[in-house]
């Protein structure tokens, strides 16, 4: 991905070398890596998680560290996160401004082990996640290798799909369509309600293709293999993968994201089309 010299987004709040505080969590009876998976499908929220093990959330708040110097590698990290959210914005106020619509940016939060969001406690166990609350993108780079390493998804394109899938949800919040998600869970069973879910995060990644398609048209971005990494990642994170990697069964009324066969397919169509009005994931039946 051709991404240095390219500009960089104002609307980053970088606390990695703020030092802050760590939240460990205890009981329970699982490991910790069984935990971790459970917070990851549950979307980030650790309560839901602690409401499947009938267990209240016991949490202890350590210190860490002050003010620390970032290595040329974090640096290098934050640059890139801020070049891509950059393009993020270039791209999703030329698409709006198309339709008569003002695009808001959103902020993006990078942060190292634990930080607060508008939606309570933010650690790198969770991943990237959107708050609608603020407004912000929350990102612990380590991430990014985890990424790499652990889901074997290489790539600065790989990566820039993640951050474009969490943008493409707060796309989905200025055009309501998170709104009208949230509204109808009460009506729903938990089974539905997910099942809605991971229509919305398959609008998301089809909103990442689309920021794709436009981003290679404004400012030709990709190099070869990249869209390869992109849909490497997409299928990486699926939720049929990571349960057959971590339980070795898929239990299909748990997903909450989408098959992996699902967010490669949902991000190509957008990076084909680049065409919003062809992302209606809930309209569409597909196994």
């Amino acid at each position: 991905m051709r991404w240095q010299g390219e500009r960089q987004s104002n609307n980053v709040e970088d606390r990695r070398s703020g030092g802050g505080r760590r939240m460990v969590m205890a009981g329970g009876g699982l490991g910790t890596l069984v935990l971790v998976v459970l917070i990851y499908l549950f979307g980030g929220n650790t309560r839901d998680v602690m409401r499947v093990l009938g267990a209240a959330p016991q949490t202890q708040t350590m210190e860490q560290g002050g003010q620390r110097p970032l290595s040329a590698e974090e640096k290098a990290a934050g640059e890139f996160a801020a070049t891509v959210l950059g393009s993020t914005e270039d791209v999703w106020k030329t698409l709006f401004q198309a339709k008569g619509l003002t695009y808001r940016d959103p902020k993006m939060v990078l942060y190292s082990g634990y930080t607060r969001s508008g939606c309570g406690a933010a650690e790198a166990s969770t991943g990237p996640f959107y708050c609608p609350a603020d407004e912000k993108v929350y990102l612990d780079l380590s991430f990014l290798n985890e990424l790499r390493t652990r889901f074997k998804a290489p790539g600065d394109f790989a990566a820039a799909y993640v951050i474009a899938h969490e943008v493409g949800h707060h796309v989905q919040r200025l055009l309501g369509v998170t709104q009208r998600v949230e509204q109808a869970r009460s009506r729903l069973s938990e089974a539905d309600y997910n099942r809605l879910s991971v229509r919305l995060e398959l609008q998301a990644d089809f909103l990442a293709g689309v920021w794709a398609h436009h981003a290679e048209k404004m400012r030709h971005l990709l190099e070869q293999g990249d869209l390869e990494e992109a849909l490497n990642a997409a299928s990486a994170v699926g939720d049929d993968r990571i349960q057959k990697m971590q339980q070795g069964y898929v239990v299909p009324d748990a997903f909450t994201h989408g098959t992996s066969a699902q967010r490669q397919r949902w991000f190509l169509k957008g990076f084909q089309t680049g065409d919003v009005s062809q992302g209606d994931t809930f309209a569409i039946r597909e196994p």
